[in-house]
């Protein structure tokens, strides 16, 4: 199962991106995002951790988890309220880490 489709099932709401620039079109048409999850490697204008600095700059709030299955991310690598998570994803360990940021609010 995928983590949109994890989601859904969940009861939330879910905007699939493309690229790095399809999902700042997607936050800047929903302004409801609360939470955004992405890939290191993006295809478009910048990579996911270069979005998640934009995402952290324009949208304060939203809590953003970075995801790679090559790259290892540490806490200075990325912006404040957000996480890494390795892949595979490991679905308990992603809502704790959405739980401990939600939290940190």
């Amino acid at each position: 199962m995928s983590l949109a489709a994890f989601f859904e099932d969940e009861g939330f709401v879910v905007f699939e991106a493309d690229s790095a620039d399809t999902a700042v079109a997607a936050l800047e048409s929903h302004a409801a995002i609360e939470i955004v999850v992405t890939d290191v490697q993006m295809p478009g204008s910048m990579d996911g951790v270069k979005l998640a600095h934009v995402i952290r700059n324009r949208w304060p709030p939203t809590i953003l988890i970075v995801s790679s299955g090559v790259a290892r991310l540490t806490a200075a690598d990325l912006p404040s309220r957000s996480a890494f998570v390795a892949k595979p994803v490991d679905v308990q360990q992603l809502i704790n880490e959405i739980e401990r940021l939600s939290w940190a609010a």
